[in-house]
């Protein structure tokens, strides 16, 4: 289960080990998941924060066994962080999402990212890291992050979803650098693949993928419907949607949300579909 003790390593399968980090909240759930593929030399994907005692654990589970990269689908900081102790300790080459990010005039959302992440390599869709009976290729997936990635492992049809796809959750999208036309062709482009399970940073393992894809698709196309609506009725500040859609919503949630639907109108925008005036949004007229 994802709400194992933190710090105590898991088998899901004879390749890959999940590793729980102390840092359960709202936005996190139990905490961030790390996982461990391989047997005799190891990967380490999303090795989590910087906290002394998960990088402890994270040792412990790796028990000097040589670990070939260290992974990150992302740079949040409650995914990235770690990389930089973990790479000190076992020599390993941190690799995987770029170290860039969108960011808007006012810096919006630059609080959520590790600035300190600097991969020794970047991956782009398709590339490859591999060990002993493991490869991992790289799988594009913007629109959570500009950057993000997740990972394929070919032996077992296993899928690391990063935060694009939570096993407990939908992902949030802020913008600047979360771009919903990008996390929705990028959720599309997940159900074209036949992988067998997803390993997500967050929540439970997904043993029916496209089901669960094909209920984000929809909810998602829900939602836009509900703004639409909305919108074409009255010219609506951000915060009033959000207190006509998310009735009953936990007040720790309520950013969260106001950047989803933000979201949701920049893609309209784009689209032709709506537009803002003094932060007021209404429907174009056809």
């Amino acid at each position: 289960m994802a709400d194992d003790p933190p710090g105590t390593p898991v088998q899901l399968e004879p390749l890959v080990a999940r590793v729980l980090a102390p840092n359960p909240s709202p936005y996190t759930f139990t905490g961030t998941q790390t996982h461990l593929v391989g047997t005799t030399d190891l990967a380490v994907i999303d090795p989590g924060p910087d906290d002394p005692a998960h990088i402890e654990a994270l040792l412990r589970a790796v028990a000097g066994r040589p670990v070939r990269a260290i992974l990150v689908t992302h740079h949040h900081r409650d995914h990235s962080p770690a990389t930089r102790p973990l790479a000190l300790a076992t020599g390993a080459p941190i690799v995987g999402a770029a170290p860039t990010h969108r960011a808007g005039e006012d810096g919006r959302g630059d609080a959520a990212f590790d600035h300190d992440y600097a991969p020794e390599r970047v991956l782009g869709d398709g590339e490859r890291v591999g060990g002993d009976g493991w490869t991992l290729s790289a799988v594009a997936t913007p629109g959570h992050t500009a950057n993000h990635l997740c990972f394929a492992l070919a032996e077992t049809q296993a899928l690391f979803s990063g935060d694009h796809v939570l096993g407990w959750s939908t992902s949030v999208v802020s913008p600047p650098d979360g771009d919903m036309g990008e996390y929705m062709a990028s959720l599309d482009r997940l159900l074209q693949r036949d992988d067998r399970i997803y390993y997500p940073g967050h929540g439970e393992a997904v043993d029916n993928p496209r089901r669960l894809v094909r209920g984000m698709l929809g909810h998602r196309k829900q939602r836009e419907g509900q703004i639409l609506r909305l919108v074409a009725r009255d010219a609506l500040a951000v915060p009033d949607m959000v207190a006509r859609m998310y009735a009953g919503l936990d007040a720790r949630l309520l950013a969260a949300a106001e950047r989803s639907v933000l979201a949701h109108l920049v893609d309209l925008d784009r689209r032709g579909l709506v537009s803002e005036d003094e932060g007021a949004w209404r429907a174009m007229r056809p």
